[in-house]
């Protein structure tokens, strides 16, 4: 299969995304990405994304997640979320591995003399993690006539409009037409309206499957994901933070229209009444600092409204104890397993200790 993908690509296809607005040799972001310890490595990816990026596998043609996306957004290392390509740069090369016509941006990957299966090849290793992506080849199309041969079980995609969200959003320069339509709106008088059109609330109370759930029949909620913040551990999966000894809590977080739903009301009228925020590090049979109730906050205004909420939610009655909801700055965001993501829209009936009270 690896060589197949040397041979196959006689067509130089078209190039299938629109081009971007700015040079894309220009460095959009600074920022660096290291490759996690080995055990956490094994703990966070499939069998077959380890054998691909730890042991230089090679996937299937045409029965991988991206050979046939042609949605815009960037591609990220899945070990590390180091951005390495661009669905400006992605091209049908009638191979079945995604195929790209250069990195995202300069020194993202790193290239490397492949010598192996008799013939002489250039591996591509991602800069940060140095897993190993696939091969690039001299037969893609113009003006660079490079061919980034990729496997999808090594990338990680993020749709263009959800790159600010996940803390990328240096990258949607790449997408002017989206970035204009996410921009301010001015009035009569040319001025920005300076509310925004979305906001992001990160929430803990609980095993995360039940939050979500009942979170995302909030009118206004636009996006929600599973995940896990609020501890030091780098990199967490699901397997460390169970043990509960990483200090990430599980938490969701939720992207809303704020014209429709207000921070405030978010917490007074859901937050507050889907969990217990009396019991420290528990929610119902779940027990440990993962299961803690806290509000990630992320702005001096989301502080003050949630130290509001949590007094108004002391003073309620609705509880007979304390409440002990931490309020905390938000730190770095780590999506959680996609097996978590929507899970009891995918297992109707599983297991929640969530439920709204009076």
């Amino acid at each position: 299969m690896v060589a197949l993908a040397g041979f196959v690509a006689a067509y130089r296809g078209n190039v299938a995304a629109k081009p971007a607005g700015p040079d894309k040799e220009k460095v959009m972001s600074t920022k660096k990405y290291t490759k996690p310890p080995a055990t956490e490595i094994k703990g966070k990816l499939t069998p077959e994304q380890f054998e691909v990026t730890q042991a230089c596998g090679t996937e299937p043609p045409f029965h991988n997640a991206y050979w046939d996306n042609h949605k815009p957004g960037i591609y990220v290392d899945i070990v590390t979320g180091e951005p390495l390509f661009s669905s400006t740069d992605k091209f049908d090369s009638g191979t079945g591995w995604p195929s790209f016509t250069k990195p995202v941006e300069p020194n993202r990957v790193a290239e490397k003399s492949d010598n192996n299966y008799g013939m002489r090849r250039t591996e591509v290793r991602s800069q940060g993690a140095d897993s190993h992506l696939g091969h690039v080849f001299d037969d893609g199309p113009g003006p660079t006539h490079q061919r980034y041969c990729i496997n999808s079980a090594s990338l990680r995609f993020i749709p263009a409009e959800k790159l600010e969200a996940e803390g990328y959003g240096a990258y949607l320069a790449l997408f002017p037409q989206l970035a204009a339509a996410q921009a301010k709106p001015a009035d009569a008088k040319g001025q920005t309206d300076a509310k925004p059109a979305r906001e992001t609330a990160i929430l803990a109370g609980g095993c995360f499957w039940g939050m979500e759930e009942l979170l995302r029949k909030i009118p206004g909620v636009v996006e929600i994901d599973v995940g896990y913040t609020g501890g030091k551990t780098a990199h967490p999966t699901y397997n460390h933070v169970h043990e509960g000894t990483t200090g990430h809590a599980e938490a969701v977080r939720v992207v809303f229209d704020p014209s429709k739903l207000t921070y405030a009301d978010l917490l007074d009228k859901w937050f507050f009444r889907m969990h217990d925020p009396t019991t420290k590090n528990r929610q119902g049979n779940d027990v440990g600092s993962q299961y803690r109730s806290a509000i990630f906050v992320t702005s001096p205004a989301q502080r003050k409204i949630a130290e509001e909420a949590k007094a108004r939610a002391t003073k309620s009655g609705r509880w007979k104890n304390p409440v002990v909801t931490e309020i905390v700055d938000a730190g770095t965001w780590t999506p959680a397993e996609s097996y978590h993501q929507d899970y009891l829209q995918k297992n109707p009936g599983g297991y929640s200790c969530h439920y709204m009270r009076d």
